[in-house]
């Protein structure tokens, strides 16, 4: 169990740190963004093992990555609409 908890928030972190590197002028704080991949993953986590009663290690990762993905997203805050030079 805290093998499961503690892979899927490093997961959540490291999703968290690279949705930051990317997207560094559209989300707020690295705080924020960094506490939301992590409480996020392990949600997901938890929602995971809830679901499938002990469905294994890659199940779990995979809905603490979607759970944690989705949580960043709300985040973003929305960016300029960039419009061709034809319209």
């Amino acid at each position: 169990m805290l093998l499961e908890a503690l892979s899927s928030a490093i997961l959540g972190l490291a999703l968290a740190v690279g949705a930051y590197r990317r997207l560094s002028h559209r989300l707020p704080a690295p705080v924020l963004v960094l506490s939301t991949g992590v409480a996020g993953a392990l949600f997901g986590a938890f929602v995971m093992n809830t679901a499938l009663d002990a469905g294994g290690l890659l199940t779990m990762l995979l809905g603490a990555a979607i759970v944690s993905v989705a949580s960043l997203s709300l985040l973003l805050r929305p960016g300029r609409l960039r419009r061709s030079a034809t319209a």
